[in-house]
């Protein structure tokens, strides 16, 4: 094997194992985010216009969970038990819909929520446990990109072939899971916590 090639394998692999543990960090964040909180913290309306954090919650872990079905080739986990279970006031993670709209989202059953968050966290980390760096490159879209692709983030970091796996893990459920953290970590001050770093 040709030392380019060599160098490529290792810089594959170093992204890989770094990916693993940004996931992993970025999961234990929402674990510790949600056993901080109570359901009256999560539900809180600050004012109108001012998304609740049960929104950011539900939001980022029903998105991921359906990513996950772009980057694995499997199924949700959300269906209507599920749904029953969790009771949001929005069966709906409100990606296609506005602020206005989704300002109303509560969650009904934190235990049951935080068990669902648990079972998608795990399953996306397992699967990653299995990939290897050449999985890493398959293209999920590519160019030219749908019109409800071509308006994301991720089709500006997609390359010349398109968005691939590693773009869609970064893009869908790494960076998007920071951006609602962020978003927590703010509200969490509007309810009297603490952010979750410093």
């Amino acid at each position: 094997m040709c030392t380019a090639s060599v160098y490529a394998r290792a810089m594959s692999e170093l992204v890989l194992d770094s990916l693993q543990r940004r996931m992993r960090a970025i999961f234990s964040l929402y674990e510790d985010a949600t056993d901080s909180m109570q359901l009256h913290h999560v539900n809180y309306r600050e004012r109108d216009d001012v998304l609740p954090i049960a929104f950011s919650l539900f939001h980022i872990v029903n998105m991921i969970d359906a990513s996950f079905m772009l980057l694995s080739g499997q199924a949700p986990l959300w269906n209507d038990e599920w749904a029953n279970r969790v009771a949001p006031a929005l069966r709906d993670h409100g990606k296609h819909r506005t602020v206005e709209e989704m300002v109303h989202q509560q969650i009904g059953d934190y235990d049951a929520f935080k068990q669902y968050m648990a079972e998608v966290f795990a399953r996306v980390e397992h699967w990653i446990t299995t990939l290897t760096p050449s999985d890493l490159d398959r293209v999920i879209f590519a160019k030219p990109y749908p019109p409800q692709v071509a308006s994301t983030y991720s089709a500006r970091v997609g390359g010349d072939a398109g968005i691939t796996v590693l773009d869609g893990l970064e893009c869908w459920i790494y960076q998007h899971a920071l951006r609602h953290m962020g978003e927590i970590e703010y509200a969490r001050h509007l309810v009297g916590l603490r952010g979750m770093t410093s």
